[in-house]
């Protein structure tokens, strides 16, 4: 354990749809904590607005457009961090999309695109960043589950489905690169205040009021809630912590 458990000065860390929501919140806790940052998404002029604000507080970071369910852009991401950043420590898995339709009205090429943006692109990128942990002898990769990895929704099967196979996921690459010193651990949002949720409280109905009568905070999370959960999961304050699944829900998921 060095002397600054939580310092990640020197560090290089990759956080996909880093440009906003809860992938933005960590983004800032990692460039905060002293850590380059390359914010990977397809909007461009999103990421170039990400990258503007982790700049303002001082951090270097690059913004990186890429399709994140596709090998040989994956590929090309890690490539273009190596050779701008210099090294490569922490993924951070995030992207995802919602499709929100009941198991029996879900086509499937929306099945398949909630699958492979969510699950397949985490499993591609933490598979393309693997060479680079190992031979800089450790790493730390963060998937990002769910509310819906414990808890099941009529509105949610492809992305609950998705949501449950990154805890497996995360627990598998665990298990598989623990000798090469790479912690793998996921987080759980809750109920958290970002565009994707906006859209859930305008299609299903009762949906703000029903989060706040069962969350013991009483509110809603804010991005910036996931600023610590993700220094502690980058940083060498988590190196004995791997394989776990972690809710960031304000008590949500342990409401009786």
């Amino acid at each position: 354990m060095t002397t600054k458990p939580f310092d990640l000065t020197g560090k290089v860390a990759i956080v996909t749809g880093g440009n906003g929501g809860i992938g933005l919140g960590m983004a800032r806790g990692l460039a905060q904590a002293g850590a380059a940052v390359a914010v990977v998404g397809r909007n461009e002029a999103k990421s170039a607005e990400a990258v503007a604000d982790l700049k303002k507080g001082g951090a270097t970071a690059i913004a990186v457009t890429a399709d994140v369910t596709d090998k040989e852009a994956v590929a090309a991401m890690v490539g273009r961090v190596r050779s701008e950043l210099g090294r490569l420590d922490v993924l951070v898995n995030n992207a995802g999309i919602s499709i929100r339709k009941p198991p029996h009205v879900l086509d499937i090429a929306e099945w398949n695109k909630v699958i492979e943006t969510n699950l397949t692109s985490a499993f591609l990128c933490s598979q393309a960043v693997h060479p680079d942990m190992k031979a800089a002898g450790g790493g730390k990769i963060i998937n990002i589950g769910s509310m819906m990895s414990i808890f099941g929704a009529s509105f949610a099967s492809a992305y609950a489905a998705s949501k449950g196979g990154i805890v497996q996921f995360t627990r598998a690459c665990a298990c598989a690169w623990a000798a090469d010193n790479i912690q793998a651990n996921a987080i759980l949002p809750g109920w958290i205040d970002t565009d994707l949720t906006k859209r859930a409280r305008q299609e299903i109905d009762g949906l703000h009021d029903r989060v706040l009568a069962r969350t013991p905070a009483a509110r809603w999370g804010a991005i910036d809630d996931f600023a610590g959960i993700a220094v502690f999961l980058a940083s060498p304050a988590s190196d004995f912590v791997t394989g776990t699944a972690i809710p960031v829900d304000g008590g949500y998921s342990i409401m009786g």
